[in-house]
């Protein structure tokens, strides 16, 4: 058999909920909320490595990005609109529709497959910018998953992973505090044992030829309600790193 990052649990829990992920009040309400934190660190980034134009309208013409468990598209079409050629990936095909219909609804022009990482790998696939984002936790295989990731940075491209640490913390207010006492996310959206550290992803980065150029914490303020970068990253965090430009 092929290996496969698949979690069939995972994808029929994520399918079941698709018909929810254009809904800012649904069960993706959380996602909503910390969107505009990882887009911005994204597009700061992206315009910082690539030289690009902060001030432009459409700044990443010219830029092949992929989004790796894409769902209904939350990053894949802001990113279009600032101008960057973008590939949503998902493993569930429901997720895969709903992101298909809500870019024809915005007239948006984005390669949505149902697909995975490893089968963009097989068919010599590479992107600018990856975007491993609140995925890996997700996944089976998680040095596959990673490897495959990193195998579709082409040279001189990076590659966001966000996902949740391992601690105590991240348990009491991730799992218990989200799902079962504020209720923001259904019960059972994630498995604690399958949280990463930060030095267990940045592990699997450098495996695969990857630097890490910055790491950053994304807390969340119950006063404003609202996220924001922060050096704790005991609960959420982002990574990014770099493959080496060709000599």
């Amino acid at each position: 058999m092929t290996a496969t990052t698949v979690n069939d649990a995972e994808v029929a829990k994520f399918t079941a909920m698709a018909e929810q992920w254009w809904d800012p009040k649904g069960k993706f309400k959380p996602l909503h909320k910390f969107n505009p934190v990882r887009l911005s660190y994204i597009r700061d980034n992206l315009v910082r490595h690539f030289g690009r134009d902060p001030a432009s309208i459409r700044p990443f013409e010219g830029l092949s990005i992929l989004d790796v468990g894409c769902g209904g598209g939350l990053l894949c079409e802001p990113l279009t609109r600032l101008g960057a050629k973008v590939t949503g990936i998902d493993a569930a095909e429901r997720n895969i529709r709903i992101a298909q219909i809500h870019a024809e609804q915005s007239r948006l022009d984005i390669d949505y497959r149902a697909t995975t990482s490893e089968a963009l790998v097989a068919a010599g696939e590479k992107y600018d910018v990856v975007l491993n984002m609140e995925v890996v936790e997700h996944v089976d295989n998680v040095p596959l998953y990673m490897k495959s990731c990193a195998d579709l940075v082409a040279p001189g491209g990076l590659m966001f992973t966000a996902t949740l640490n391992r601690t105590a913390r991240s348990w009491a207010l991730a799992v218990i505090g989200a799902e079962y006492i504020l209720r923001w996310l259904p019960r059972g959206t994630h498995d604690w044992k399958k949280f990463l550290t930060p030095e267990e992803i940045t592990a699997q980065l450098r495996r695969n030829g990857l630097s890490v150029i910055d790491e950053i914490g994304v807390t969340f303020n119950p006063i404003a309600d609202s996220w924001g970068l922060s050096p704790d990253m005991a609960i959420n965090y982002m990574i990014l790193a770099e493959r080496p430009a060709a000599k």
